[in-house]
């Protein structure tokens, strides 16, 4: 049996080295004169925000803030075998003749450096390691900190940031060499993860749940309707949200979809895509740093009742380097052994201290209250 108060976060350097830069001199090509056309569109100067300092963000927080029972270690790069059960032969040529160069790989403004591959090898790794590390009982749960981010990289294109989808690569080892036959993952990223649906879409072995941001928001995908094909029909779950949709929202969803889907399904293993772009410092929806945290309790919940606690959260998106760190720092905490809080909409409980001070003053003289 697992320490429940012990977690893994794992993070390496070596995913640092992923550096795009839209100043570069790219590879020529219609594609490059495209994306570099919608840049001098632009009003402001654009930076790419997938950048190494999201990392170092989070670490850093970490080890000023330690939380008692996160100890980390290193990842590890993955396999060419394990790449391949999710993306095609010809999709890795392609990137991996992109070692040593700088290109851009579509006008989503996904782009590479030349450590970039590297990288992303080590980014898809670290998620194999993390699902390695409580399939052997080390930890009940585990944070894999990684990019470039996966759940916008489809079989064979990269899309969003994204070069390889991290968490598909250790769910399709999960299944493949760990023996796990019913794998559940869920995608709380603002951006709908169409590259994680696209690749087990007629799968009835992985239960995939998204709670995203509607279309026209990118990617565009995600409908409530999208539900997979073939066997694997009924697998796939969206939950489309509008702009602006915050905690209690959320957690319904979470309450009354999720949890049901789940206790259906009855996953062996639970694998979390975890953006922290939904919260209002992103700007797209209004998620607390308790939010996180309650979203974190009930999975955590969901997995000690169906998987023996095995739970694993992948990075995805985030890209305010206060929100990204101390969302995934809400995290840590209830998987280490914390309370998870029970979120209060915005404001109430200032309002109600508020009307507690003034109370009196509003009371008429000659009032016996």
């Amino acid at each position: 049996m697992a320490d429940k108060t012990k977690v893994i976060a794992f993070y390496d350097e070596r995913m640092l080295a992923h550096k795009p830069d839209p100043d570069a001199s790219f590879l020529p090509g219609r594609m490059d004169k495209r994306v570099r056309q919608i840049l001098a569109g632009l009003d402001v100067p654009w930076k790419y925000p997938e950048h190494p300092g999201r990392l170092t963000a989070i670490k850093q927080l970490l080890d000023l803030e330690p939380i008692p029972g996160v100890h980390f270690e290193n990842g590890s790069a993955a396999t060419r075998e394990q790449l391949n059960r999710v993306h095609t032969n010809a999709y890795l040529e392609d990137i991996f003749q992109l070692r040593g160069k700088c290109a851009w790989l579509d006008v989503d403004t996904t782009a590479v450096s030349p450590d970039s591959i590297a990288a992303a090898e080590v980014a898809a790794g670290t998620a194999v390691a993390a699902v390695e590390a409580v399939t052997a009982g080390r930890t009940e749960s585990a944070f894999a900190l990684v990019r470039p981010p996966g759940h916008h990289a489809e079989p064979v294109r990269a899309r969003g940031f994204c070069l390889f989808n991290n968490v598909a690569v250790a769910a399709a080892h999960a299944q493949a060499a760990l023996g796990y036959r019913r794998v559940m993952i869920v995608d709380w990223d603002v951006h709908h993860g169409n590259g994680t649906q696209d690749i087990f879409w007629a799968d009835p072995d992985v239960l995939f749940c998204d709670i995203h941001r509607a279309a026209p928001f990118y990617p565009g995908s995600g409908r409530l309707e999208d539900i997979g094909a073939g066997l694997g029909e009924g697998t796939t779950v969206n939950i489309p949200m509008p702009a602006g949709s915050g905690d209690a929202a959320y957690l319904k969803a979470f309450r009354d979809i999720l949890v049901p889907a789940a206790q259906w399904f009855e996953p062996e293993l639970i694998l979390v895509s975890a953006g922290f772009d939904p919260h209002w410092n992103d700007l797209a929806m209004n998620v607390s740093y308790e939010g996180f945290a309650a979203m974190t309790g009930i999975l955590q919940a969901l997995a000690r009742k169906h998987c023996d606690g095995r739970l694993v959260f992948v990075l995805e998106g985030g890209y305010n380097l206060t929100s990204l760190s101390h969302g995934v720092k809400a995290v840590l905490e209830v998987l280490a052994g914390a309370e998870p809080p029970q979120p209060e909409s915005c404001g109430i409980a200032e309002v109600e201290a508020a009307a507690a001070y003034h109370r009196e003053a509003f009371i008429p003289p000659d009032s016996d209250a």
